[in-house]
C-alpha cells in the first residue's frame, strides 16, 4: 500500500473522471493532478480521499488488495479513465497480479466493453511494463492450449442463445460462441474467477445491468463469494459512481438471494 499513500490524493473518485487532469506530452497523454492542485481547488475531495479511501476503502477485509486491483483496473479500462491507469497498474503489480493477467485482462475488456477501450489501455501498460522490464517472455502467447471446456452447460447456453435471437443477428450468435465461449474464456492466463471479476466489475462500472445477472452466477460459480460481491458493488461506488452501484445492488441481491446456501 505504499504506492496507494504516497499517490493518495490523486485519485479518481467519482464517475466524472480524474480532477483536473492535464496535458503532459506531445502525443497527448495526460498526468494525474498533482496533491495541491487538486486541494487548490476541492479540499473536500482530499478530505474524502484521506478519510475513506485510503482510510478505510482499500482496508476492508471483504476483498482483496488484489482482487480490489483488478475491480479497479477493470472499471478505469471500461469507463475510458485511463489518465491513472499506469498508477493502479502498478499497484496492482504490487498487489500480485502477474503481467500475463494485466494483459488478459486488457484482451478480455476488448470484447465486453469495446475494441477502443482495450486499445486505449495499451499505452498506460506499455509504459508499465517497460518502467518494470517486464518483457515478451511474461505475456501470454496469442494461441496455445486451452482450458477445459464444459461441453453441457456450453450447448445449454449456445441452445438458449441461438433461439432467442438466432433469426435477429446470426452472426452475434456465432462470434459468441466461437469467439466468446469457445476461445476467449478459455484462455489459461486468466482463471475463471478473475474474468468473472473482470466481467462483472466492468458491467457494473458501464451500468449494464442487465448482463449481471449471468455472469454475477457465472462468477458465483467460478468462487466469487457472496461477500466479495458485495465488496465489489461498495469499492466501486467510489470509482464508478453511486448511481452505478446502487443500478446494480438489486440485481446482486436477486443473483445471491436466489443461490443455493
Amino acid at each position: 500500500m505504499r504506492m496507494l499513500a504516497a499517490a493518495l490524493f490523486s485519485f479518481c473518485l467519482f464517475a466524472d473522471g480524474p480532477v483536473a487532469a492535464k496535458d503532459a506530452s506531445s502525443d497527448g497523454a495526460k498526468t494525474i493532478s498533482k496533491p495541491e492542485d487538486i486541494r487548490a481547488v476541492a479540499p473536500a475531495l482530499e478530505g474524502y480521499a484521506k478519510k475513506f479511501v485510503n482510510g478505510d476503502l482499500w482496508k476492508r477485509p471483504g476483498l482483496s488488495p488484489r482482487d480490489r486491483s483488478i475491480v479497479t483496473v477493470a472499471a478505469l479500462i471500461a469507463r475510458g479513465q485511463t489518465v491513472e491507469l499506469p498508477y493502479y497498474l502498478g499497484l496492482s503489480l504490487e498487489n500480485g497480479v502477474k503481467p500475463s493477467e494485466i494483459s488478459e485482462i486488457i484482451t478480455h475488456l476488448a470484447f465486453y466493453t469495446g475494441w477502443a477501450n482495450a486499445i486505449d489501455a495499451i499505452p498506460a501498460a506499455k509504459q508499465v511494463f517497460e518502467s518494470r522490464n517486464i518483457g515478451a517472455d511474461q505475456l501470454p502467447p496469442a494461441m496455445g492450449p486451452q482450458l477445459p471446456l464444459d461441453e453441457a452447460a456450453e450447448k445449454q447456453r449456445a441452445t438458449r442463445v441461438g433461439e432467442q435471437f438466432g433469426q435477429i443477428t446470426p452472426s452475434l450468435v456465432q462470434y459468441t460462441t466461437d469467439v466468446l465461449f469457445r476461445d476467449l474464456w478459455l484462455r489459461p492466463a486468466l482463471a475463471p474467477r478473475d474474468r468473472s471479476l473482470v466481467t462483472v466489475s466492468a458491467l457494473i462500472a458501464t451500468g449494464q445491468v442487465a448482463q449481471i445477472t449471468y455472469h454475477l452466477n457465472r462468477a458465483m460459480d467460478n468462487g466469487l463469494t457472496r461477500e466479495e460481491a458485495g465488496e465489489v458493488l461498495g469499492h466501486l461506488a467510489f470509482y464508478a459512481g453511486w448511481p452505478n452501484a446502487f443500478s446494480a445492488a438489486p440485481v446482486v441481491k436477486d443473483v445471491i438471494e436466489k443461490r443455493p446456501r
